[in-house]
């Protein structure tokens, strides 16, 4: 449940509900593909880096150790050892991404594994199976993710197929939570918004689904090579049609400051690789812009990463230190480094939601959007 606490302009800040805690929004989800955040970040680690919600995936899982495995050690949860919130994404996304070997059906989609290259099917209905036997909080309805940009046509018969396939979804989830042998009966599920760049596309897709009355909208196909300004403008277009009693998450999205963008334009719930990722290659955020720590400067630099951040990596380490771990490939400056990077988006968002609580947002945001993506 989505509870609106007030709005500044198009920004919400806000409270949602679910039976593994209340997640203070506007938030940030910490990706953890596998069910790990890679670098060696463990759930205890999130807790101490005040993540709120966990993002798990629900292709890879199927993968590999298999789901079915998981609800049998007690789900992804008991599994992990993450008492939080997790959401899991649907799949959709992987199965058009990372498999070039691909048919779509009404049914579903039969691809080639990545792994072993073995055939699988995926629909609606196989992935809300997943996802209930993974136990998460929050499922993801199945999509067709289409490559932006793609003819307007293909793109609307698209949603189309989209809209039958959230459908589908919600049926079957609605059965599987009536099992006595599922995992989390009260298991949440969120609709995706597609339509590429087109806006007519966008905004009628929109309207249909949020006549469905799911738990949750997400607005998916975006951060994809797109220009950003167009993101901008094409959430703007979306958001007023979203239930403003449901929680919005845009997917896979993004920078500081696109987030700070994404706030202003109405949207409360985020997830993005680019913290972890960037991390581990050395490209750090602080308060006062971005790092790169491989830099030759920094080999004899005793101080933290970020001389005004509390996250405790730059509590304890000097850039000299991490970048002799970085450059000799221990594992611990993976770990250090991701480390910093989580706690720099999951205080982004606090200092977020404590701007909107001042009503200070839009001051906040204009400082902030000129500091962030400066390259120190």
């Amino acid at each position: 449940m989505y509870k609106l606490i007030k709005e500044e302009g198009n920004a919400r800040r806000g409270e949602f509900v679910t039976n593994k805690g209340t997640v203070q929004t506007p938030a940030f989800m910490n990706v953890a593909t596998a069910a790990a955040i890679k670098g060696g970040v463990s759930a205890e680690d999130l807790k101490n880096l005040d993540c709120q919600v966990m993002l798990s995936n629900t292709y890879h899982l199927h993968v590999r150790p298999g789901d079915q495995l998981i609800k049998d050690c007690g789900g992804l949860h008991k599994f992990t050892t993450w008492d939080g919130p997790i959401l899991t994404d649907s799949g959709g996304f992987q199965v058009f991404s990372l498999s070039t070997l691909r048919h779509i059906e009404e049914e579903g989609v039969t691809f080639a594994s990545h792994v072993d290259g073995r055939r699988i099917f995926m629909g609606p209905e196989e992935s809300m199976q997943i996802q209930s036997n993974l136990g998460s909080t929050i499922a993801m309805a199945f999509d067709e993710c289409v490559e932006n940009p793609a003819e307007h046509s293909y793109s609307k018969a698209s949603c189309e197929r989209t809209t039958r396939w959230l459908k589908r979804c919600k049926a079957k989830l609605s059965e599987l939570n009536s099992l006595e042998t599922t995992l989390n009966p009260e298991q949440m599920l969120f609709g995706i918004n597609q339509g590429c760049t087109y806006k007519d596309l966008r905004i009628n897709h929109i309207k249909e689904i949020a006549d469905l009355d799911l738990d949750g909208y997400a607005i998916g196909g975006l951060a994809v090579g797109e220009p950003t300004e167009i993101m901008y403008d094409i959430i703007e277009n979306v958001t007023p049609h979203m239930p403003n009693n449901k929680i919005r998450y845009l997917m896979g999205v993004g920078t500081p400051t696109n987030i700070l963008n994404a706030v202003e334009r109405g949207v409360d719930l985020f997830d993005c690789v680019m913290p972890s990722r960037n991390a581990r290659h050395g490209h750090l955020f602080t308060s006062l812009g971005i790092i790169n720590i491989n830099n030759k400067k920094y080999d004899r630099d005793m101080t933290p990463i970020d001389p005004n951040c509390k996250c405790p990596v730059c509590q304890r380490y000097s850039k000299a230190y991490i970048r002799h771990l970085l450059k000799s490939e221990e594992m611990l400056a993976g770990r250090l480094l991701v480390m910093h990077n989580l706690w720099f988006y999951n205080h982004l968002m606090i200092d977020i939601r404590d701007a909107l609580d001042k009503g200070e947002f839009a001051k906040f945001k204009k400082e902030k959007e000129e500091i962030y993506p400066k390259r120190i």
